[in-house]
Order: C-alpha cells, then sequence, then structure tokens
C-alpha cells in the first residue's frame, strides 16, 4: 500500500485513534468485572463496612448510568429472606466470610471471592450461616427498584419442577 502518511511514535497515545472507552458496563461480564474492580480495591469498601446486630447492614457506594453497587454486611444467623430483584439482574460477590444461597433448587456456600450472576425475577434468600461475620458486594442493573419478598419458594428460572 502507498501512502504519504507515515505514523511515528506511539499510535496509542494518539487519542482520536483509539476507540472510545465505554461509560458503564453494557453486558453481564462487564457488570462482573465492576464487582471485581470493586472487590479488589479493599481500601474503598473496608472503612465503611459496618456489623449490626438487629439488622442487616447495607451502604451504596456506587452509581453509574443504570446501575447501582451496594455494600452489605452479615453477622452469623442473619439472611435476606426468600425474594427477588425485580427487574433487576444482578452480580452478588462475597468479599468476606461465607454465605449460603438458598434457591428452590437446594442451597450452595459461597466463600471469599465467589461471584453470582442472576436475572430479573431470580427467587433466592442468603444467609449467614457461618460462626463469623461476612461482606458482600451486589451490582444491581438496572438499579434496585423492587425486592419483593416470597412467602413460598418458587423453582429458580432454568430449574425443573418435579412431576
Amino acid at each position: 500500500m502507498n501512502s504519504d502518511v507515515e505514523i511515528a511514535g506511539d499510535l496509542l497515545a494518539i487519542p482520536h485513534l483509539l476507540p472510545p472507552a465505554p461509560a458503564h458496563p453494557s453486558t453481564v461480564a462487564g457488570f462482573a468485572g465492576l464487582a471485581r474492580d470493586v472487590a479488589a480495591d479493599r481500601a474503598s469498601w473496608a472503612p465503611l463496612v459496618r456489623y449490626d446486630a438487629t439488622t442487616r447492614w447495607y451502604h451504596r457506594v456506587r452509581t453509574g448510568p443504570g446501575y447501582e453497587v451496594w455494600l452489605l454486611s452479615w453477622v452469623p444467623g442473619q439472611g435476606s429472606g426468600l425474594h427477588d430483584h425485580g427487574v433487576s439482574s444482578g452480580v452478588l460477590t462475597v468479599l468476606e466470610g461465607r454465605l449460603t444461597e438458598r434457591t428452590p433448587a437446594g442451597a450452595r456456600e459461597l466463600g471469599a471471592g465467589t461471584q453470582r450472576v442472576f436475572g430479573p425475577g431470580y427467587v433466592h434468600e442468603i444467609v449467614n450461616d457461618a460462626l463469623e461475620p461476612a461482606v458482600s458486594l451486589h451490582v444491581y442493573h438496572p438499579g434496585l427498584t423492587a425486592m419483593p419478598m416470597h412467602t413460598e419458594a418458587r423453582p429458580a428460572q432454568g430449574a425443573r419442577t418435579p412431576a
């Protein structure tokens, strides 16, 4: 290819040739990555954590276009109750300790570093069954506007009900 234009130096140093950085995550992987980035910045969230023996403690640590990031603490025995998140999808990341997620399909233990991704209408309960406190990070897209409680379990999306 013949051209009269020669580029010298570092092409990446020319900002207008770079693709624009996304303003906010737009994929499941992007939101999971956002949660991992916040989790990795312990200095930004650890000083905010509080433990409350009478109720679950929570604090919104970040918002962006169409999403929210929440920090929650769980003392032993505390739980969320069976619920879903309305129209919001979410990423749950355990930062410290251990939590149990219960769904109609069963229960699973979530240790520090574990991430769970769920879609709208996903019914679950999070409980601290351990003897030590736990801390978790929750990203919701769109931002959390509803958390309907359930009195009885309904099958998680994709789960099969017994005949």
